[in-house]
């Protein structure tokens, strides 16, 4: 069968089988969803019974709460590339079905539209007798269009993921079982977070709240100056690209609820002082900060919030230098190497040599990086080794430099005293922009020269190491524009202890070039040194590896 962008999964398994179920359940479904997996839950569905079953709601018990952690733990394993969303619009209160229905006991009034058109319904229903196959696969198709648009004739597929296995262990959870156990309701339910790169994890957390919210889930997303400390805060998505997703993925779940989100520029926001807030959800790691914000609220002459601590979600493919959680600071070191942003239109430039610039701040391990990937095969082309060349005497720069700043900066042997340059430049961006304007044009020929030179020897790749590169904007001589990044605070360290300047002087420095963000919004690919050098070495053999499949894929297509 083919594959299909979008699907809805209806799970008619008993909720007491479902967490062992589940796992097999959508490693079947990604063999035929590849981009969006939207399950929904119907507990002792029957689509075998000759009648066409209507939806009805689901009370928000304490297994629908497990099943929910269980389910995203289980997709990050199973299938990580689907973007899996559990919809609840038929799970709610009693209490607050009947309140915001005009039909009693009836989720759907109309078919809810969601985000991505679903293109085929799954279910994991078993089938007892195979001739009952075309009319339960009917009735399926009937039942996901009472419940969602689809469009007329949606294919329904019956699962058949291997079961038999579980079913001694299901036999024991369905002795052990005991009253469903109802979770407590709010009618209002705040969380917090930075909800970058929407993963299991947060998933987890919006939906949890979602069951817990009767009415208002109010949502603080960190902006600003709450990200400065955050792991590689330069390749965080903006503010509005989160809140948007958000938006969509709440939109989907739970209608009924009326969101609200709002930045949190400090660790507390609305939490501190909204009157009507009744619950916070937090994880065991975040606990203490919900008791930090119940200790401000009654400060505030405010009650105590509930707090409801969710489970952490493991991360069975965390590396060495990620958290044993699913993080969005994990998924963003896994973003170092990949290629970011497609490169803009370089058809200006030959195929061949495949060129790289490379850049970076002071102290960001640029120059390493580069040699690395010369050891891999790549031409290095030194910009630092050639702006020496271009001051040499009888160039043109030379001549130039001589004429606009005087004698004065020269040595006795003539040759130009780059300190004396500097202390005529430094501080003034009038004479500064005299220089780089004589000077750049000259090392951007030189690159070209080596270019033409490694062409000439048939060479593949050649990487163009320059601290300048987007400030000169020498990006129309590369294919695509590689960055290395690290935190100020490292940089600083690294410089003064390899420069021997103080702390003052390495800021200085810093500050005068190009910030790590703006660098990175002129990035095809990003690397960082942060960590060890073994983890370098992985970072670059991943981009080498990848820009390898780029060229490779460029030439078939030529």
């Amino acid at each position: 069968m083919s594959m299909f962008s979008t699907g809805i999964l209806v799970l008619t398994s008993p909720l007491h089988t479902l967490p062992l179920r589940i796992a097999p359940v959508l490693s079947s479904a990604a063999q035929l969803v590849k981009r969006t997996l939207y399950v929904h839950l119907h507990p002792g569905l029957n689509l075998g019974s000759g009648t066409q079953p209507r939806p009805v709601f689901i009370p928000p018990v304490v297994d629908v709460s497990n099943l929910i952690t269980r389910l995203y733990s289980n997709a990050a394993d199973v299938c990580g590339h689907l973007d899996v969303c559990v919809l609840l619009t038929n799970v709610c209160a009693q209490s607050a079905a009947y309140s915001g229905s005009t039909t009693p006991n009836c989720p759907f009034p109309t078919p809810q539209a969601l985000s991505h058109s679903p293109e085929v319904v799954l279910t994991d229903f078993a089938l007892q007798d195979p001739g009952q196959s075309h009319q339960v696969t009917q009735c399926l198709q009937s039942y996901a269009g009472r419940c969602y648009v689809c469009r007329p004739g949606i294919p329904s597929v019956l699962l058949h993921p291997q079961l038999m296995k579980l079913q001694e262990e299901e036999d024991v959870l369905e002795a052990q079982q005991e009253k469903a156990e109802l979770l407590e309701t709010y009618n209002d339910v705040v969380v917090g977070g930075t909800f970058d790169r929407l993963h299991g994890a947060h998933k987890t957390l919006l939906s949890i709240s979602c069951l817990l919210a009767n009415r208002r889930f109010l949502i603080g997303v960190c902006d600003q100056a709450m990200l400065k400390k955050k792991v590689l805060k330069e390749l965080i998505e903006p503010y509005s690209a989160r809140v948007q997703r958000l938006q969509e993925f709440l939109q989907d779940v739970k209608p009924s609820v009326q969101v609200e989100i709002v930045p949190l520029d400090d660790p507390f926001g609305a939490s501190i002082v909204d009157p009507l807030l009744e619950c916070i959800v937090v994880s065991e790691e975040t606990r203490k900060g919900g008791e930090a914000v119940n200790k401000k609220r009654i400060e505030n002459g405010l009650r105590a919030l509930v707090l409801h601590e969710i489970q952490l979600l493991k991360d069975a493919h965390h590396t060495e230098i990620e958290e044993e959680k699913i993080s969005s600071s994990s998924l963003r070191a896994r973003l170092l190497g990949t290629l970011l942003t497609p490169p803009k239109d370089n058809s200006h430039l030959p195929p061949l040599p495949y060129v790289i610039g490379l850049t970076g701040g002071s102290g960001s391990g640029k120059s390493s990086i580069a040699k690395q990937l010369e050891a891999l095969g790549a031409v290095r082309i030194d910009c630092d080794k050639l702006g020496h060349e271009v001051y040499q005497p009888d160039t043109a720069a030379y001549h130039r430099v001589v004429e606009k700043f005087g004698s004065d900066v020269l040595n006795d042997d003539k040759t130009i005293n780059r300190r004396a340059l500097g202390r005529k430049v430094f501080g003034n961006q009038e004479q500064l922009k005299a220089l780089t304007d004589i000077v750049w044009p000259e090392i951007a020929l030189l690159v070209k020269k080596k270019i033409n030179q490694a062409r000439d020897e048939d060479k593949q790749v050649c990487v163009v190491d320059a601290a300048v590169l987007l400030e000169a904007s020498w990006q129309n001589l590369v294919h695509e524009v590689w960055v290395t990044i690290i935190p100020e605070e490292e940089a600083v360290s690294r410089i003064t202890e390899r420069d021997g300047v103080t702390t003052e002087d390495a800021l200085r420095r810093l500050q005068s070039q190009w910030s790590n963000s703006k660098q990175v919004e002129h990035a095809n690919v990003v690397l960082s040194t942060l960590w060890e050098p073994e983890v370098t070495q992985k970072q670059v053999l991943k981009a080498w590896n990848l820009l390898q499949k780029r060229i490779q894929q460029k030439q078939e297509g030529q």
